[in-house]
């Protein structure tokens, strides 16, 4: 069981790039969740997939002796759904549908993506922890740094490109 959820249904035994391929899982995953209860299941959702996550990742690095197995991708879906949260919330507030903010989801998806790949700051912090909260941390931190980067670009697009 701690297999299946630590690298989200065997996703992270695909290569190459198996973050990228955990983080392009994320997307339908997350879609799904906003469509069955809005912004507020994908929120309820990130929090208990982190503790779930955590919990798996404790049983796997321990399983494999690895403090951070590549085919652990269940922290990239937590970030990466992190990286939507303001468009779910956004699309939420002025009743559109979650798919046509579609510029969001690739900004979304390729500044969490840079955030984890770089591990800039308090990203490499929690990286360097070498422990399962660390392998999660990691991308909770990219995640916000993502969401702050779709709320700024949806900012500019909105109030400088279109008027």
């Amino acid at each position: 069981m701690t297999r299946l959820i630590a690298t989200v249904f065997y996703i992270g035994y695909l290569r190459p790039a198996p973050g990228t391929w955990g983080s392009l899982a994320a997307l339908p995953l997350g879609l799904l969740l906003m469509i069955l209860g809005g912004p507020w299941l994908l929120i309820i959702g990130t929090a208990a997939l982190f503790g779930l996550g955590w919990w798996a990742t404790m049983h796997e690095t321990r399983r494999s002796g690895n403090e951070d197995p590549s085919e652990i991708v269940v922290d990239e879906v937590v970030g990466q759904w992190i990286a939507l949260w303001p468009l779910a919330i956004g699309a939420a507030n002025v009743g559109a549908s979650y798919t046509a903010l579609w510029p969001g989801w690739v900004v979304a998806f390729a500044l969490f993506r840079l955030f984890d790949i770089k591990k800039w700051g308090p990203v490499g912090w929690a990286d360097r922890r070498g422990d399962p909260l660390g392998v999660m941390l990691d991308d909770v931190i990219a995640g916000v740094f993502a969401a702050i980067g779709v709320v700024l670009f949806a900012g500019i697009y909105h109030g400088i490109i279109l008027q």
